[in-house]
């Protein structure tokens, strides 16, 4: 499977609504495995992650940003999809990943065309080649379209990763 999906094998996120979800949904959809920290309780905006996210850990703290840390910390790289400048928690990821020295890609889809992200984000995949993916990015409540874009770019990319691209 390494040679498969830019020799991603793992997506992890926080379970939040919005870009977090998106990228849960999106790993299903192509047969991939979901983990990752998520709050203790499994809390997010509205609720409860959804039980059909398998794979997610409590972490031993409810607040978000604990698992924030936790997912940078355990992963290989981080994808954060947003909509103009990373705010809140997607900030922190963004900050996170700078201080633990991992590999992170910022795609603004306000300032890039879908295309455009994806291109961004294959180059990106083929330069780093992470196994284990973290996906970060805002909840629905401050972007209510970018759970369906987060999946959308995710399994566009990963589904058309192709053999031509193995290393």
């Amino acid at each position: 499977m390494s040679s498969r999906y830019f020799g991603v094998t793992t997506i992890v996120s926080g379970g939040q609504t919005g870009a977090d979800q998106g990228a849960l949904c999106g790993a299903q959809e192509l047969g991939l495995p979901t983990g990752g920290w998520v709050p203790k309780g499994r809390l997010c905006e509205d609720g409860v992650i959804p039980s059909r996210f398998e794979g997610l850990r409590e972490a031993d703290s409810p607040a978000p940003a604990v698992r924030t840390e936790l997912n940078v910390r355990d992963s290989d790289a981080t994808l954060i999809l947003t909509r103009g400048q990373p705010t809140g928690g997607t900030a922190l990821t963004k900050k996170l990943a700078q201080q633990m020295g991992k590999p992170f890609l910022v795609l603004d889809i306000l300032e890039l065309s879908m295309e455009a992200a994806k291109a961004e984000l294959r180059a990106w995949l083929v330069s780093n080649r992470p196994h284990i993916l973290n996906i970060a990015g805002p909840r629905a409540s401050k972007d209510p379209e970018i759970e369906k874009d987060t999946r959308q770019i995710l399994v566009d990319v990963l589904s058309r990763s192709g053999e031509e691209h193995a290393v």
